[in-house]
């Protein structure tokens, strides 16, 4: 993974990343660093800033949300907490949003092998999962991924052995498989759901 240059705010790292998506995922990942490592999978609805606050106005004054805000910034409302014994990858398979929700994004860790490293790891998935935590060459990292309904996505990564804000990679496409999951949910949206917003704590 290579950090490149974005005219603004240097972690973004790609041209082609939608500002208001990549702020939100951006804030996402900022949030969550602060409450330090090993944490849960998180999922969260992306709905435009300023139609939350007409349509939500107990929820967005709860959030801290200024009327005033910008027509096109996204916030992220942060979802029931998910079992952990469930993958997040399983959870987004069965995931619909309601049409007034523009995107949604989820944070996740992993721990990721150097290349060919996975080519010797059984399939079973618990012994799997053990060898690899006891890889020495063994990356610890926290993806938080978005995607939108236009079409927009954006990634930012956070390694443990890097784990300072200025080493953020970020980008369209850094995790393809995480974004097409997250697109799914997105395709066919219920127009008849009626599934709450959880407030962010």
């Amino acid at each position: 993974m290579t950090e490149e240059t974005f005219t603004g705010d240097p972690r973004w790292g790609d041209l082609d990343a939608d500002p208001a998506l990549a702020s939100a995922v951006l804030e996402i990942e900022a949030h969550l660093a602060e409450g330090g490592w090993d944490q849960p999978s998180r999922l969260y609805a992306l709905v435009d800033t300023a139609e939350l606050i007409a349509h939500e106005p107990g929820l967005a004054a709860a959030m801290g949300l200024d009327a005033a805000a910008e027509r096109g910034s996204l916030t992220a409302v942060e979802q029931d907490q998910l079992d952990p014994a469930v993958p997040l990858e399983t959870v987004l398979e069965s995931i619909e949003w309601p049409a007034g929700v523009a995107g949604v994004a989820a944070m996740v860790e992993r721990l990721v092998l150097p290349p060919g490293a996975d080519e010797d790891l059984p399939d079973d998935p618990a012994r799997a999962q053990e060898i690899a935590r006891d890889h020495p060459d063994r990356q610890e990292v926290r993806i938080v991924a978005g995607a939108t309904r236009s079409g927009s996505t954006y990634c930012a990564l956070r390694l443990r052995a890097h784990d300072d804000d200025t080493s953020v990679v970020g980008g369209v496409d850094l995790v393809p498989g995480l974004l097409d999951l997250l697109r799914a949910t997105l395709d066919e949206p219920d127009e008849t759901a009626d599934r709450p917003l959880e407030e962010n704590p």
